[in-house]
């Protein structure tokens, strides 16, 4: 029995390496965004997918034909989503101020958009993943979009006009 478990290992190794290869990026990319940090400086995003990504290995035996990216990805969504009422770090830290293109949005807002625009997650599934009505998800996401596409603009700068100069 030790045998079989043993010749197993190397095998599974090689399957999750191959795994990590062509999904982690795209895994980081949506952490990144859920979030909201830069994409150059991204800690609690790379902490979140290394969570997911570990658990994903400590179950790889277990998936059964399951698709082990979303698997991945549902732990990632929950683990963002429970992350979230804990403020993203313990009592006393400050969180620091969210600075990537979805900063705008409140943590659930951008957890629904991350997984229905970006992941292309079905409404049914991102409700029944976070225990939301369907019409709950779908109002969320119309107001996320809505809030990034018609947040104010910026203050342009006042044009004055040049002064003539004397010859």
């Amino acid at each position: 029995m030790r045998q079989r478990h043993a010749s197993r290992a190397p095998r599974r190794d090689r399957e999750f390496e191959a795994f990590v290869a062509g999904a982690a990026g795209r895994l980081l990319h949506a952490a990144t965004l859920l979030t909201a940090e830069a994409p150059d400086d991204n800690p609690r995003a790379r902490r979140l997918l290394t969570l997911s990504l570990a658990h994903t290995y400590a179950c790889w035996d277990r998936l059964r034909g399951e698709d082990p990216y979303d698997r991945t990805r549902q732990y990632l969504a929950t683990r963002f989503a429970r992350g979230t009422w804990h403020h993203c770090g313990g009592l006393g830290r400050a969180r620091p101020h969210p600075v990537g293109p979805l900063a705008p949005l409140t943590p659930q807002e951008r957890l629904i958009l991350v997984l229905r625009l970006y992941e292309g997650v079905a409404e049914e599934q991102t409700a029944a993943l976070l225990g939301l009505s369907v019409e709950r998800v779908r109002a969320i996401c119309h107001r996320a979009t809505s809030t990034l596409l018609h947040r104010p603009r910026e203050q342009a700068p006042a044009v004055t006009p040049a002064k003539a100069v004397p010859s």
